[in-house]
């Protein structure tokens, strides 16, 4: 029998396959706004720096006033919108049948993102995946985005989880990593299926000094075993 009660999983770059859509739609946003070409360029850096975490917060740290945040923000949800509605999204290999063997073991599962609930709820839908987890998590739900703990440990009080050691925390950002150790986790998985690299995610550790440590892992099919499945 697992340890674990709730697993807490990222949706872009974790469980769902975007090819860099994200990105795509951050660019597209910051250059609503009519940027110069070195503000254009810092506002990528730091939306690439801070992957994971509440859009809606990285654009007013981009560009300052609250107007022009959910302005960004607008264009940000329509552009990825455009691409959901394209079909640019797909479950990653072994998404499904992670979610299945939870479920089948008694761990419930929870997908969250810093995505906004509009945007979040027509990825699911596009997927399919309204029925297959047991809570969908934004922000907006939870109280404050990553790199807090507010997601996994709502996750795990609505979920009626037995613990945090009994709490797995899973992404594929120094943002999900970090909100997992902050969190007390049990267990917190970095998976290489993003765009982060082995030594950004395990960097997490030493630059926070939180207690705990991450394990690293290619992607989520490789996480039953470590669930004890």
């Amino acid at each position: 029998m697992s340890r674990f009660s709730v697993v807490c999983l990222d949706m872009a770059g974790t469980t769902v396959r975007d090819d860099n859509t994200v990105m795509e739609a951050f660019a597209a946003a910051i250059a609503s706004r009519n940027l110069p070409a070195a503000d254009f360029n810092s506002g990528m850096k730091y939306a690439r720096e801070t992957m994971g975490q509440s859009k809606i917060e990285v654009f007013r740290h981009i560009l300052g006033s609250e107007a022009s945040a959910k302005a960004a923000n607008e264009a940000f949800e329509e552009h990825y919108a455009g691409a959901v509605a394209a079909g640019d999204i797909s479950p990653m290999p072994g998404a499904v049948g992670l979610f299945a063997a939870c479920r089948a073991a008694g761990i419930k599962v929870c997908l969250s993102t810093g995505f906004a609930p509009v945007t979040r709820d027509a990825i699911v839908a596009a997927l399919g995946w309204e029925t297959l987890v047991d809570l969908f998590l934004s922000p907006a739900d939870a109280g404050r985005g990553r790199p807090w703990p507010d997601m996994p440990l709502t996750a795990l009080l609505r979920l009626r989880g037995e613990s945090v050691n009994s709490l797995a925390v899973v992404g594929d950002t120094p943002s999900d990593i970090e909100a997992g150790l902050r969190a007390g986790a049990g267990l917190v998985v970095g998976v290489l299926s993003g765009d982060c690299t082995f030594d950004e995610l395990n960097a997490v550790k030493a630059a926070t000094g939180l207690p705990g440590a991450p394990l690293i892992l290619d992607s989520v099919a490789d996480l039953l075993p470590h669930l004890g499945l």
